[in-house]
């Protein structure tokens, strides 16, 4: 709720993503991961990037970069097969 309250009007990745509520989730590592993905599902948001780093993959197809439906779809559907509740 920090994170989204303290960067809802940015408009840069990078400046979302450094945000230090944003950067205590991704210390949280693998743990976070279905809380993440149930916000993903439920609001979006940002979360591209720390699903990226904290699981060291990247379900997103290139030519899909930069959709942001597709980008959700895909991490969700990556989190379905690796067993998280989130699709």
């Amino acid at each position: 709720r920090q994170w989204r309250e303290a960067t809802q009007w940015l408009s840069s990745t990078t400046e979302i993503a450094m945000h230090p509520a944003y950067q205590a989730v991704i210390g949280m590592g693998p743990e976070a991961l279905p809380m993440i993905l149930e916000d993903l599902r439920s609001n979006s948001g940002h979360w591209y990037w720390a699903l990226k780093a904290i699981s060291n993959e990247d379900p997103i197809p290139p030519r899909d970069r930069g959709a942001i439906k597709k980008m959700k779809d895909a991490w969700l559907r990556w989190g379905a097969e690796k067993g998280f509740d989130a699709a």
